[in-house]
């Protein structure tokens, strides 16, 4: 059942936290964290979205504040994020995720070529050695060609998997028939999270990993459904959530995240400060599945601007309306 706005409000915080490089043309996250009668929860779509985007987060913050999930596990592994910066970064970048030995690696960053991509996946993978796992992440940036020619590029740095190289569910089927004799597997993720129909990309045999993230797909109860549905191997990944979001995600990827895969869950180390004095950081290459308790000092220290405050509970006076009706 959708709790009252004033249960929501009653211990809502909103705030900013500074990260330490840009990431998705990001430099300060914003978030709001609240507390259910299960603990601290989380409700932070990114600002672009429209309200009925929006629903499923709050869908997701209300499944984690007023559900009490058991944890399927004590840890989960989790693997390093390499945002598109320059191959001279990523050894001091990598030395922020202790133990991981799997790294995602952001590419089709607006303004770079497919040159700046090989060069920072070639430099991951000559620190992180042979046996690493390395993955990229395009964000559907990519045309079909374009991904074939890049994909081509990189199989030599022996991927685990291109996530989201294009943006539809039939580019990505085309693609992957395009570049079959590669080896290079194909990952979903935003064909899954902002799809009408999560599992349309499975059932289209458009991907052979399926990338799943609690808050856009509804909580943990509505992701693990999507889990048990598609018949892919799963990848639990952040929203570039705050401590409190990726213990969502934690408890998620200890359900139901698919042996091998390390998941995306080790975001922590790409802020500054966050909203827990022990943040959910990762710890000879895992993250505990634990809920997180919040800090009174550093909610204060990281609380967005009034402006700020007002556009975000204003936002979840909206969308808790729209759950309503």
């Amino acid at each position: 059942m959708l709790p009252d706005l004033r249960d929501l409000r009653s211990d809502a915080h909103v705030v900013a936290l500074p990260m330490r490089v840009r990431f998705r043309g990001i430099t300060v996250r914003e978030a709001i964290v609240l507390r259910g009668p299960a603990g601290w929860t989380e409700f932070s779509p990114f600002v672009e979205y429209d309200d009925a985007e929006a629903a499923a987060w709050l869908r997701a913050t209300v499944d984690f504040g007023w559900t009490a999930h058991e944890a399927a596990a004590d840890s989960v592994p989790v693997n390093a994020t390499v945002p598109a910066i320059a191959p001279d970064d990523v050894a001091d970048l990598l030395s922020r995720y202790p133990g991981c030995t799997t790294a995602k690696v952001k590419v089709a960053e607006p303004g770079t070529t497919i040159d700046d991509d090989v060069a920072r996946v070639a430099e991951v993978r000559r620190v992180m050695g042979p046996s690493a796992a390395v993955r990229v992440d395009a964000n559907g940036l990519w045309s079909v060609g374009r991904a074939a020619e890049a994909l081509e590029r990189l199989a030599p740095f022996d991927l685990q998997y291109a996530e989201q190289p294009c943006r539809t569910v039939p580019e990505l089927a085309e693609l992957r028939q395009r570049t079959a004799g590669l080896g290079v597997p194909i990952a979903a993720d935003e064909s899954v999270r902002k799809a009408s129909d999560p599992l349309a990309v499975a059932r289209a045999g458009a991907a052979d990993v399926l990338v799943v993230k609690a808050q856009p797909l509804g909580g943990i109860s509505a992701a693990r459904a999507v889990v048990a549905d598609a018949g892919l191997p799963c990848v639990v990944s952040s929203a570039l959530d705050t401590s409190v979001g990726l213990g969502m995600g934690a408890f998620l990827a200890a359900a139901a995240m698919s042996l091998g895969y390390a998941a995306g869950l080790g975001t922590a180390a790409m802020f500054t400060s966050d909203v827990a004095a022990a943040p959910l950081l990762p710890v000879d290459g895992r993250v505990a599945v634990r809920r997180v308790e919040v800090s009174a000092e550093l909610l204060e220290r990281n609380a967005a601007s009034p402006e700020r405050t007002a556009w975000w509970l204003a936002r979840l006076e909206r969308v808790h309306a729209l759950l309503a009706g």
